[in-house]
């Protein structure tokens, strides 16, 4: 785990767990104590340039609806006198915010922003076609260093199950027709018009939907968009489907290589690298399609899935 987080665990070790041991000893096996939510360094990735806002030391406890009402207030305020007591806290206010005393369920509905029942568990199909990728990482990142109750850890677990099917296969169709809307065909079409703005939007679309596309295709999570390719880049072990995502967004623009050309929706622009490069994440993601048992590879135009995609769940 990183410094950052085991930092926090050792603030909880060192300082928390003996506030709550002395002052709250018959509600000691009420409290779920860890670090998750908003903020870098719950993910891990906390840096000296993060560390220019909504940076310190701190928990987060977690309380059952009817404990908040039972002794929440007092907790809380206990709490934010020992973070204001030792010594390099550090703490913000906006920080603040993030740490210290909540219930289960408004941890996760306000990161979710959607109406969570933490206690049973529960969300509809609904609800998941409308939450976010970033959000439903967000809420799962961390480590919880102490959950007695268990509610908190349940609804964690809940939503590291991942999408159910029919929402899953939703996702990866809509990524699957923006990457080649955007991509393999709109990218050629802009850059044949000399249109370079709309052709580097074209490009950011691409990026994006490659991405979320490794990401569903591995159930997993990405984060906020701008750690989403350090996340990518752990994940993929191998590093090819990486490698490739940053020749991409590395790779100058090649108007020269479009001089005198005209637009053949069936004929691809290879002295473009950008276009090869297209291709050639394209071929990687059918063979995680693949792999993911949704179909088996005929080509690398990944519109021809979307349906295919979508029929492989009754709907």
């Amino acid at each position: 785990m990183a410094d950052v987080i085991e930092k926090n665990r050792r603030f909880y070790e060192q300082y928390v767990a003996d506030l709550i041991h002395s002052r709250f000893p018959q509600y000691e096996d009420r409290i779920a104590v860890g670090i998750a939510g908003e903020g870098s360094d719950c993910f891990g990735y906390d840096d000296e340039i993060s560390r220019d806002h909504d940076f310190g030391t701190g928990v987060c406890l977690w309380l059952s609806d009817e404990d908040m009402e039972r002794f929440g207030y007092q907790l809380s305020i206990a709490y934010n006198e020992l973070v204001d007591s030792v010594e390099r806290s550090y703490y913000t206010d906006r920080l603040r915010e993030r740490r210290g005393v909540m219930t289960v369920h408004d941890f996760y509905t306000n990161i979710l922003r959607i109406d969570c029942d933490t206690v049973h568990c529960r969300l509809s199909e609904d609800d998941w076609y409308r939450l976010d990728h970033a959000c439903l990482k967000t809420a799962t990142n961390g480590a919880v260093f102490r959950d007695d109750p268990g509610e908190f850890t349940a609804f964690r677990e809940y939503l590291l199950g991942y999408y159910p099917d029919r929402i899953w296969r939703i996702r990866i169709a809509e990524q699957l027709h923006a990457y080649a809307s955007s991509l393999q065909v709109n990218y050629a079409r802009c850059m044949t018009r000399g249109d370079i703005v709309a052709a580097e939007l074209c490009r950011a679309g691409g990026l994006q939907a490659a991405m979320e596309l490794f990401f569903l295709l591995h159930r997993e999570y990405p984060p906020y968009y701008k750690w989403t390719y350090r996340a990518l880049s752990a994940l993929d072990t191998e590093g090819s489907f990486a490698r490739k995502i940053a020749e991409l967004a590395e790779e100058p623009v090649q108007k020269k290589a479009w001089e005198g050309t005209r637009y053949l929706p069936n004929r691809l622009n290879y002295k473009d690298r950008i276009v090869s490069l297209t291709e050639e994440i394209a071929s990687e993601i059918e063979q995680m399609l693949e792999d993911a048992g949704i179909h088996s590879k005929r080509g690398r135009y990944l519109e021809q899935y979307v349906d295919e995609t979508l029929l492989g769940h009754k709907f």
